[in-house]
């Protein structure tokens, strides 16, 4: 397996694997592909942390970034990052893909000096890679809540005790229009939406906060 840049060239690809590695998981049908589609052309975009993982050729995982901030109770407002989507193909699913395209970003940001990455996500597939739940941290979303599935990895060991408290905005890119979402789904194969159990562990983790 090789970890390279995503390039223009790969778009097709990347985006048809992100759909079939996330459709019926959290919903019947998905948007991530479409989260993917929106994500390349905005302005927080982040491309030199975007990355596939290749075999033979074949695209196997993707990850991908973009900006987001947090401030403190000072009003100071630090630049962040925050990745997704981030997937594997389900054939490749439970092989250590997603981990290395973690680990690669990860050294990479570190380099270029951000503090933390902050995401959106299950704490099952992301605590085993350091993430703590936001109110340990101290970091909330900008209401004030503390979501179970609100993920902080310290960059920079230490940088969150310098305040008590932080708030996390995450980039107005995966705000979008579900019917959009729907209408741009159309340029691909027809796929059969359906149910599925783990649309209810989704809807009870987007709803589950932490005291």
């Amino acid at each position: 397996m090789s970890i390279r840049p995503e390039n223009a060239a790969d778009h097709p690809a990347v985006d048809a694997m992100i759909r079939e590695a996330f459709w019926n998981l959290y919903r019947p049908g998905c948007d991530e592909h479409y989260t993917a589609h929106l994500l390349r052309n905005h302005e927080d975009f982040l491309p030199e942390l975007t990355f596939v993982a290749e075999v033979d050729g074949q695209i196997i995982g993707s990850i991908m970034y973009a900006r987001s901030w947090v401030t403190n109770e000072a009003g100071e407002k630090v630049d962040t990052l925050t990745f997704g989507p981030l997937c594997v193909h389900p054939a490749w699913q439970r092989r250590g893909v997603g981990t290395a395209l973690i680990e690669h970003t990860r050294a990479l940001a570190v380099q270029r000096g951000y503090p933390a990455i902050l995401i959106l996500g299950d704490p099952h597939n992301y605590c085993k890679h350091g993430f703590r739940t936001g109110k340990d941290l101290g970091v909330s979303m900008v209401d004030g809540r503390y979501p179970l599935g609100l993920l902080v990895l310290e960059l920079r060991p230490g940088f969150f005790a310098s305040s008590p408290r932080w708030a996390f905005q995450p980039s107005p890119v995966y705000e979008f229009d579900a019917a959009q979402a729907e209408a741009y789904d159309l340029r691909f194969p027809p796929k059969e939406k359906k149910h599925h159990y783990s649309q209810e562990l989704f809807s009870m983790l987007v709803r589950a906060v932490v005291d």
